[in-house]
């Protein structure tokens, strides 16, 4: 009997491509990144950030075990690209079981909402909004900081030390080595951290105006079973990079298509355009337009900081859809 190896038929090319692309696109984005000049650094920062995006995408296909039929394979990618992306900090089955919640309990599930924490430290406050005034993801950073903070302040988190230690010496020989190698390469990766962490943030922001639940840290019992799938697609949104022409969204692995996602979430991303028009056809209604959600991505980013949006909010066509930071699936709190 032949062992299956994918889990979807006609999964090899497109995940080939796309694995192959992160990798491969990191490497030689790193190389142009050590180049002495600038006309391939600068295509070298775009290129390290954008593989790391389609990384980050394939980390959340592992998770919902779209790629491989034995989900221990899924893990291990999982883990190679949480390293990647510099995620691995977290363990990857905390990254999975939040992200579940979050598709089980139809909300942003988190360990704890950081907004009311920041209200109450009005200098810390005002330091993270001139971060986000000036473009620099502050509350991403922080949240990523955190999974290597928080192991070493809570008990509950004590056996993530060792982890968390290990990953750190690993990331800091890499970085060690890059700026041997060359000390501007290690000076350009981190625009090209910020300008991943950016282009994920741009489509979580706008995808949900769900509730954000402090229920991470316990067991789920009945009240969280609040909401129904009606519920669910109403504060769903897909943002599409262009729904005219649907092979632009291949740049970030077909995740705009949310709505068809939270449908079937284990429809993997290759398959994802040809469900949403099977069951949206051409019901555009919570679909946004991408370039009004620019214009509200940079208009509203320092109000976003302590922005919480209420379910069931009117956002339009999205040039006022302010949305919510710090609920990334690539932070496990």
């Amino acid at each position: 009997m032949r062992t299956r190896i994918l889990r979807w038929e006609g999964g090899w090319l497109p995940n080939t491509l796309a694995l192959g692309y992160a990798m491969g696109g990191y490497v030689l984005g790193l190389w142009a990144m050590t180049a002495p000049v600038w006309w391939l650094n600068a295509p070298g920062v775009l290129l390290v950030a954008h593989a790391l995006v389609i990384a980050a995408y394939l980390i959340h296909e592992c998770a919902h075990n779209t790629i491989f039929a034995d989900n221990r394979w899924n893990a291990a990618l999982g883990e190679v690209l949480m390293w990647l992306t510099g995620a691995a900090y977290g363990r990857y089955e905390d990254v999975r079981h939040k992200h579940f919640r979050h598709h089980i309990d139809r909300a942003d599930v988190v360990a704890f909402d950081f907004r009311p924490l920041l209200a109450r430290r009005p200098v810390w406050l005002k330091l993270v909004q001139a971060l986000e005034w000036a473009y620099i993801p502050a509350v991403d950073l922080m949240m990523h900081a955190l999974v290597i903070v928080l192991p070493f302040r809570l008990e509950s988190r004590r056996g993530r030390r060792a982890r968390v230690l290990a990953v750190l010496a690993t990331r800091v020989l890499f970085f060690a080595a890059l700026g041997y190698a060359s000390p501007s390469a290690l000076l350009l990766y981190v625009p090209a951290y910020l300008l991943f962490l950016h282009m994920m943030r741009f489509f979580d922001v706008h995808q949900h105006t769900y509730e954000v639940w402090e229920t991470l840290e316990r067991q789920r019992d009945t009240r969280d079973a609040r909401f129904d799938r009606d519920y669910e697609q109403r504060n769903t949104f897909s943002n599409l990079l262009s729904a005219r022409h649907p092979r632009l969204n291949l740049l970030v692995l077909n995740f705009p298509y949310h709505n068809a996602h939270h449908v079937k979430p284990t429809v993997p991303w290759h398959r994802l355009p040809a469900l949403h028009r099977e069951l949206f056809g051409d019901d555009s209604r919570q679909v946004l337009p991408f370039a009004k959600l620019l214009r509200s991505y940079h208009r509203y980013r320092v109000p976003r900081v302590l922005n919480g949006d209420a379910p069931g909010m009117d956002v339009g066509d999205g040039r006022h859809f302010v949305g919510v930071v710090g609920v990334s699936f690539l932070t496990a709190h």
